[in-house]
């Protein structure tokens, strides 16, 4: 009889181990597409990414670099103070996108052309995403309030 307990103990805790890898396994193929890395135009110039990988770019708009296409069409540039990335958009930018001021743009690196396909900037006049901020600040471009 004890021997018989034993043997059902084991196989529910297998069963549930096995449960659990693929549980495990389940989110992390759902979750793969969803992950996108933060990058700085000098880690991106750097080493760069396979024209499928899909990452967001954050920098400040380089001044004069913003031009309006026909249609939705834009294109600018983006910096980190080390290096600069052209950047293509195809959309409506944000109200508050704006020449010298941070974004963070999704999208992939195509021939030398970050090709957005979605661009945030701050929401008001003194956020800014985290890592945008350490990427600037290690660059010594962000003076921001807390500097």
């Amino acid at each position: 009889m004890k021997s018989l307990k034993k043997q059902r103990r084991i196989q529910i805790i297998l069963i549930t181990v096995v449960a659990l890898a693929m549980a495990t396994g389940l989110i992390g193929y759902a979750m793969r597409d969803g992950i996108s890395f933060f990058r700085a135009p000098s880690q991106v110039i750097a080493e760069p990414p396979a024209p499928t990988e899909v990452f967001r770019l954050g920098g400040l708009v380089v001044e004069g670099s913003i031009v309006r296409g026909t249609g939705t069409a834009t294109r600018f540039s983006v910096t980190d103070g080390r290096a600069v990335v052209p950047v293509t958009f195809e959309g409506v930018l944000p109200d508050l996108f704006a020449e010298k001021e941070g974004m963070v743009g999704t999208g992939k690196y195509v021939n030398g052309v970050f090709e957005a396909t979605e661009i945030l900037s701050k929401h008001d006049e003194s956020y800014m995403p985290a890592e945008l901020v350490d990427t600037l600040r290690e660059q010594g471009v962000y003076k921001g309030p807390d500097s």
